[in-house]
């Protein structure tokens, strides 16, 4: 029996891990880099030990530390996680051989199927279906050739080593082969130390469709059901669900079935995954459903099986590591609901999902959901590591009300300044198309231009921004935000208040925005003298646009240069009447244009700027006097 682990991973798994042991009365011990000295991971382990320097090669990928680590602390156990050294053979002997218990399965297994060539060939003696391709010895060009014309185009290439994406280059005509090999040879010799490839048949309407495994020691293997992960990007998938949307029983008897007895083929311990391509062109049918590949460890997507069989899989990991049978047998094993995970990347979607790193000023996920984290408000998102920060799980009776729970959840996601894709992921789950379970692993790039949004300030955000600036001057209005709190002789009361969001100065009326009942006060935070509103899945952040000393407030209709730049329109003069709204001149700044516009109905009263003009930030251009006046 276990009594003490160490886990040899990071963050949300480190943590994950963690819970479970605690839950069972396990001692747990951690191992961190210089860069995660004050992880979460780190502070919620029984232990903690230095590994070494921030980069993974130097630290979460060294074997020898982590053992070490684990004879040091008196650990009898050690488990890998996901990622890193998860599915490294020689590094599961290497604890085997140290006397230790490896939580995971056998490394003549891992060994199985850690080539993609030779585990196809397995699967095929095993009766697993296969998709169609070429896994010879012969590397040759013109081999490789001859086969994929023979296959047909389009047609995959895959480095037999590959993972994670990488080392894959789809070929749609024979012309264009050679130049993909040679790419796809070059990627994987840099990312595996290993160009071998092997060729597959291109479905045209794939979906991801995967099996959880477990085995045990004693001979007993068993499925927990399928998953359907076809929402990807870049082959990293986003949204994962469970049980796949238009899974019928018999096609799911079939699949599971031979998941179990690929399984068997290589004598399987432990939790693992067998992933599978489906042609869906005409649905979920048996005969179109071919085996990929087979993960040997703990998938990211984990919970969603957790959710609908209610079983926890870590400690289905650690009994079984410690020599028990698997706690259930197959007829026992059930599906009740449907649960889907969104997986919340430290990435900015509008500027081509780079990562974005920092410390998490703000950092609230809904409590009425599961949410499997690996950090808390105060963290640092270190550029080192994969930019996953969270996955959020929601888990209902049926499809329809977990996705409507998945976004709400999104909805209210407030992480700031670390940009995040919830709002990515909310238009995921609002698309017609996914909604009607229509998916593909081509989905999100087919649907780019719709899912990728940018954050514009709705009335609600106005509204709450307003509102949120009075609450934080208190009962007194401040000049600058309120003017003279919008008094006007023998007119209705007034509460103008300017603000400015990414350029562009907004002037909301605070008095006629609270009798729209369609406006709702949002959560916000006050950030480094603005503050910041949380929408949807966004995160806006609002500034206060001041003016020139004695100039007149900007709640009182000043048109204030957002920032430098030139004037190269200008719509209006002295005297004119203009309406909410309508473009006054247009400001050229940083190689955009900014139109500025008027902010309630009246009359421009005094006009500062001229075409061709250079100003400064928060110069007064013109000043626009309400109509009431």
């Amino acid at each position: 029996m276990i009594t003490k682990l160490l886990i040899a991973n990071r963050g949300e798994i480190a943590c994950r891990i963690i819970r479970t042991a605690r839950a069972m009365g396990i001692a747990t011990v951690a191992v961190y880099s210089d860069a995660d000295a004050r992880a979460l991971h780190v502070r919620a382990a029984d232990e903690a030990v230095h590994i070494g320097p921030a980069p993974a090669a130097e630290s979460y990928l060294v074997g020898e530390k982590i053992i070490a680590a684990a004879r040091q602390t008196g650990a009898g156990a050690i488990h890998p996680g996901y990622g890193f050294l998860s599915e490294n053979a020689g590094f599961a002997q290497a604890v085997i051989d140290a006397g230790l218990t490896w939580v995971g399965p056998k490394p003549s297994s891992i060994e199985a199927m850690g080539l993609k060539d030779a585990a196809k060939k397995l699967m095929r003696e095993a009766g697993v279906p296969v998709t169609p391709g070429y896994e010879g010895e012969d590397q040759s060009p013109e081999r490789l050739k001859r086969e994929a014309d023979a296959i047909g185009y389009p047609v995959l290439i895959k480095a037999v080593a590959g993972g994670g994406g990488k080392g894959m280059r789809k070929v749609d005509a024979a012309a264009d082969f050679e130049a993909a090999l040679e790419s796809c040879r070059r990627e994987a010799r840099a990312s595996f130390s290993n160009d071998e490839v092997l060729l597959e048949k291109w479905i045209t309407s794939p979906r991801h469709i995967e099996v959880q495994v477990f085995g045990d020691s004693h001979g007993n293997v068993v499925h927990l059901f399928e998953r359907d992960c076809s929402l990807q990007r870049r082959h990293q998938k986003v949204i994962e669900e469970a049980p796949a949307p238009g899974m019928d029983e018999s096609t799911r008897a079939e699949i599971c079935a031979a998941a179990v007895r690929a399984a068997k083929a290589v004598d399987y311990e432990g939790a693992g995954t067998i992933e599978f391509i489906a042609d869906a062109s005409e649905g979920l049918r048996a005969d179109r459903i071919f085996f990929m590949e087979m993960n040997t460890r703990l998938q990211v997507e984990h919970p969603v099986t957790e959710e609908i069989t209610g079983v926890d899989l870590v400690e289905w990991q650690l009994r079984v590591a410690g020599g028990e049978p698997i706690p259930l047998a197959q007829e026992e094993l059930r599906i009740e609901g449907h649960a889907i995970e969104a997986r919340l990347y430290a990435e900015d979607p509008a500027s081509g999902f780079l990562p974005s790193i920092g410390r998490l000023r703000v950092f609230n996920l809904p409590e009425d959901v599961r949410v499997d984290t690996g950090v808390t408000t105060d963290d640092t998102v270190q550029p080192f590591y994969d930019p996953m920060i969270a996955k959020v799980i929601a888990t209902a009776p049926d499809r329809m009300a977990a996705i409507e729970e998945l976004t709400e959840a999104l909805d209210s996601a407030q992480v700031w300044p670390v940009k995040t894709n919830a709002a990515f992921l909310r238009e995921c789950l609002l698309a017609q198309d996914f909604r009607a379970g229509a998916l593909t692993t081509g989905f999100i790039g087919d649907h780019i231009d719709e899912l990728v949004r940018k954050g514009e300030p709705s009335p609600s955000a106005l509204y709450t921004a307003a509102m949120a600036r009075d609450e934080i001057d208190g009962s007194y209005h401040h000049p600058t935000w309120f003017g003279l709190e919008g008094f006007r002789l023998n007119a209705p009361h007034r509460s103008p208040v300017a603000l400015a969001h990414e350029g562009a100065v907004h002037v909301v009326d605070i008095c006629a925005d609270q009798d729209d009942a369609d406006v709702q006060f949002l959560e916000w935070a006050a950030m480094d003298g603005g503050l910041v509103v949380f929408e949807a899945g966004h995160a806006l952040r609002f500034d206060l646009p001041r003016p020139a000393a004695g100039a007149a407030s900007a709640a009182d209709g000043a048109i204030l240069a957002p920032m430098p730049g030139k004037v190269i329109a200008l719509d209006v003069a002295e005297g004119d009447a203009v309406a909410a709204g309508q473009r006054l001149m247009v400001l050229e700044a940083m190689k955009m244009e900014h139109a500025l516009t008027a902010p309630f109905d009246g009359t421009v009263t005094e006009l500062a700027a001229s075409q061709g003009a250079q100003v400064q930030v928060e110069a007064v251009l013109a000043i626009v006097e309400p109509r009431e006046a």
